[in-house]
């Protein structure tokens, strides 16, 4: 299988480019940082899978068509393009520089549209094609403090849905959405940071193994969304159904559990370069 990976630097699109290249697949890595994608390469190597690098920032539509345009000249055709990139700020709304405050949407929505449109022409020249997008749950819910990125997610969730919709005319292209809860990666660490303190997944907390055995499952078999995070369920009842105690709540616990103890200065962190 040939797998095209956005954000496969770090994080869950590192961890699925591995799990991939065990399982014997061909995976084109993506990313803004070339020293990082040739480290990932050469872990997927050594598990036995083929690996191309294509440094890419997808907030540049040019940059993701050339993308996909390698990984159909390097390996004959694309079967699923996993979209994982995407960047985070804390703080609250009025205290994020609103320049970072747009470099986010940019990247984590814009970013998303141009992976979106461009695999999915390329999947209906091909007659075929998945494309696997990573959102959040907190595209279902508004944690504070986040609001930049919860506004990103949003918008995943609804184009996933729009998606899904408008794909099931075109015989064997598919659109999935995977939803992961509180997992482990450096993506707290490396976020812009306006509040303080630096971030932490709130507990309980998930091994990022958890969402790409997930993401290999969708690549077998397709499903519209696919939730990775034992609190999803709860989190997501309680914002749309109870939301004045969520409301009253959701403060404080972001608060005391999704913020460490660890203090930082204003920082745009990964946002405009890679860490």
């Amino acid at each position: 299988m040939i797998v095209a990976i956005t954000g496969a630097s770090s994080g869950i699109g590192r961890a699925a480019a591995l799990a991939l290249a065990e399982r014997g697949d061909t995976v084109v890595l993506a990313g803004r940082s070339r020293t990082s994608l040739d480290r990932v390469a050469a872990e997927c190597r050594e598990l036995g899978g083929d690996a191309v690098v294509a440094p890419t920032d997808v907030s540049d539509s040019k940059q993701v068509e050339v993308l996909v345009d390698l990984t159909v000249a390097r390996c004959g055709h694309i079967d699923v393009l996993l979209h994982c990139a995407a960047v985070m700020a804390y703080g609250e709304f009025t205290q994020v520089p609103p320049e970072v405050f747009e470099r986010v949407l940019r990247v984590d929505i814009d970013g998303t549209v141009n992976v979106a449109r461009t695999a999915l022409q390329r999947f209906t020249e091909q007659g075929a094609g998945h494309l696997i997008l990573v959102g959040s749950v907190i595209g279902k819910m508004a944690p504070p403090f986040m609001s930049s990125y919860v506004m990103s997610k949003w918008a995943v969730h609804g184009l996933a849905r729009a998606l899904q919709a408008e794909v099931r005319s075109i015989p064997g292209v598919d659109v999935s959405l995977v939803s992961p809860g509180s997992i482990d990666t450096p993506v707290y660490q490396r976020a812009g940071n306006y509040i303080g303190r630096v971030g932490q997944p709130p507990p309980p907390v998930s091994d990022v193994d958890k969402v790409t055995k997930a993401i290999l499952s969708l690549t077998t078999r397709p499903r519209r969304d696919l939730s990775v995070g034992p609190a999803n369920p709860l989190m997501v009842f309680g914002f749309r159904y109870v939301p004045a105690v969520y409301d009253v709540l959701v403060v404080p616990l972001m608060r005391r559990l999704g913020l460490s103890r660890t203090p930082t200065g204003p920082t745009p962190g990964n946002i405009f370069e890679p860490s």
